[in-house]
C-alpha cells in the first residue's frame, strides 16, 4: 500500500509540476497529456485527501484555565481606600501586578527604603561567596562620621574603629535603620560606597527597577539618588523571593548594640500578625514612607507609601491598602510551567505535532468573583514548519478580563522536533502548495 501512494504521489507531483508550469509559460499540454493529466490528476487528488485525512486538526485556541469554585458574595469591587502620600501603590507578589497606585512611575525619594536594596546586593554577594555571615566589618571613621550618633540619622550604635559580624552589622541596618552600618557593610563589600552604589544599579537593573538610581547605601537625601513606588515594589517582590533569610530579619522588633536596645520603627509589625516587614524611611525631603508586606493564607501583597505626613499615618494607610487587596483580590495560577497549553500542526518534522506551554507559571490576580470572566486567547503562526528547538518562543498566550489584557507570556515549544527524512519533506512540501492554492 505504501509502495502504492508513494508512486502515485510522485507521479502526481510531476504531472502537477507540468501543469504549473504550461499555466505559467503558455506553452500547452497536448491532447494526449491532457488525458493522461485528467486520469492522473482524479488519482492525485485521491492522494491528497488520504494525506489530508492523516494530517492534523487546525490549531485550537488557547484552553480556558481549570475552573474555580463560584463564589456567592461576588460583589463590586469598591474602590481602594483614601491615601494620605505623593505616591503609593499595592502589588500582588505572585503575578507582580498593580492592583491600586497613584503615581506609581514617579520619581520619589527613597530614604531609607533604600536598605532593602543593600540587603539585597550583601545577599547576592553573599550567596556568590565573596562575603560571609562571620566577616570582620569595621565601624570605620568614614562610617561612623557620616551616619553614626553625630548626625541627624538613624545609627546602629556600633563603636568606631571597632569590628562586628557582618550579619550583626546587618540586622543593626535593618532593624534599627543605621546610616552608619549601612556604610560600614558597603565599604567592606565593594572597597567604597562610590563602588557599591554601582552594584546597586547593577542589581536594580538585574531585578527589573528601570526608573531607579541610586549614589548611597542608606538613602540620606543626594542627587540622583532616586526610585518609584513601582520599582520599590518589585525590590521588596525579589528580596522576599530570592533572599528569604535575610529578608526575615525585617520582622524583628528591636535589636541591641552594647548598652542600646532600638525598636524596628515599621509600626504595622505590632499591629497586624501577618505582617513580616518590610522598611521604613524618612527624612525632610522624602517626608515618611513605607514599604509593607503581608502574607494571609498564600496569598502575599507588598505595599509602597511615598510621601506620608507622619509615622502614624504612613501605618496606618499602609494597613488599610493591605486590608482592601486581602479582601477583595485573589491570585490564581492558569497555567503550569512546562505543561503543554496547545497541540499545534507542524510541518516537516519527524513527528507532526509540537506542544506548547509557558517557561515559567502564568499567575493572574483580579477582583474576586471574576475568574469565571477570564478570556484567554493564543496568538501562534498559520504554519510551523520543522526543525523547532525547545524553549523556542513560537507565539504568546493571552487573557483578558473585562477587555483588558491582565497577563500575557510568550509561548515556547516543550520538546525540540528534528526534521523529517527527505521523502515526507517532499510530501509535506506537496501539501503546502496544495493547501496554498
Amino acid at each position: 500500500m505504501r509502495v502504492f501512494v508513494a508512486r502515485r504521489t510522485a507521479r502526481a507531483i510531476h504531472v502537477v509540476a507540468r501543469a504549473r508550469e504550461a499555466r505559467t509559460t503558455g506553452v500547452p499540454f497536448s491532447m494526449k497529456s491532457a488525458a493522461v493529466f485528467h486520469r492522473i490528476a482524479v488519482a492525485a487528488l485521491a492522494t491528497v485527501a488520504f494525506g489530508l485525512a492523516v494530517a492534523q486538526d487546525a490549531p485550537q485556541p488557547a484552553p480556558a484555565p481549570q475552573p474555580a469554585a463560584a463564589l456567592s458574595d461576588a460583589l463590586p469591587t469598591p474602590p481602594p481606600p483614601s491615601v494620605t502620600g505623593s505616591a503609593w501603590l499595592l502589588m500582588d507578589y505572585a503575578s507582580g501586578q498593580v492592583l491600586a497606585g497613584e503615581n506609581v512611575d514617579q520619581r520619589v525619594e527613597p530614604a531609607s527604603i533604600t536598605k532593602v536594596l543593600t540587603s539585597y546586593v550583601i545577599a547576592a554577594e553573599m550567596k556568590a561567596g565573596k562575603v560571609k555571615p562571620d566577616d570582620q566589618v569595621m565601624m570605620s571613621e568614614n562610617a561612623w562620621r557620616s551616619g553614626g550618633a553625630g548626625t541627624d540619622g538613624s545609627y546602629s550604635g556600633f563603636p568606631v574603629n571597632q569590628t562586628a559580624p557582618l550579619i550583626e552589622m546587618e540586622k543593626g541596618m535593618v532593624v534599627q535603620s543605621g546610616n552608619d552600618a549601612a556604610i560600614a557593610l558597603a565599604e567592606h563589600v565593594a572597597g567604597s560606597e562610590d563602588a557599591f552604589a554601582a552594584l546597586m544599579n547593577a542589581y536594580a537593573q538585574r531585578i527589573g527597577m528601570s526608573n531607579s538610581h541610586f549614589v548611597n547605601s542608606h538613602g540620606l537625601s543626594a542627587p540622583e539618588h532616586y526610585s518609584t513606588p513601582r520599582d520599590l515594589a518589585l525590590l521588596g517582590r525579589a528580596m522576599v523571593r530570592d533572599f528569604p533569610e535575610e529578608y526575615a530579619y525585617n520582622k524583628i522588633k528591636e535589636f541591641t548594640v552594647g548598652p542600646i536596645t532600638q525598636r524596628n520603627r515599621n509600626l504595622l509589625l505590632w499591629r497586624d500578625a501577618s505582617v513580616d516587614g518590610i522598611k521604613t524611611g524618612h527624612h525632610s525631603g522624602a517626608g515618611y514612607c513605607l514599604m509593607a508586606s503581608a502574607q494571609r493564607g498564600d496569598q502575599r501583597l507588598v505595599s509602597v507609601v511615598m510621601g506620608s505626613t507622619s509615622e502614624a499615618q504612613r501605618a496606618t494607610d499602609s494597613l488599610a491598602l493591605l486590608n482592601w487587596g486581602f479582601r477583595f483580590h485573589e491570585t490564581h495560577r492558569l497555567y503550569e510551567a512546562g505543561k503543554a497549553i496547545s497541540t499545534q500542526k507542524l510541518w516537516k518534522g519527524k513527528v507532526n505535532e509540537v506542544q506548547l506551554g509557558v517557561a515559567a507559571p502564568l499567575l493572574v490576580s483580579l477582583p474576586r468573583g471574576k475568574y469565571d470572566q477570564l478570556k484567554p486567547s493564543m496568538d501562534v503562526p498559520a504554519t510551523l514548519v520543522a526543525p523547532i528547538e525547545k524553549g523556542q518562543v513560537i507565539g504568546k498566550v493571552r487573557v483578558m478580563l473585562d477587555g483588558k489584557v491582565v497577563a500575557e507570556r510568550p509561548l515556547v515549544a516543550l520538546e525540540a522536533v528534528e526534521e523529517a527524512g527527505f521523502f515526507k519533506r517532499l510530501w509535506h512540501e506537496f501539501l503546502m502548495w496544495w493547501n496554498a492554492d
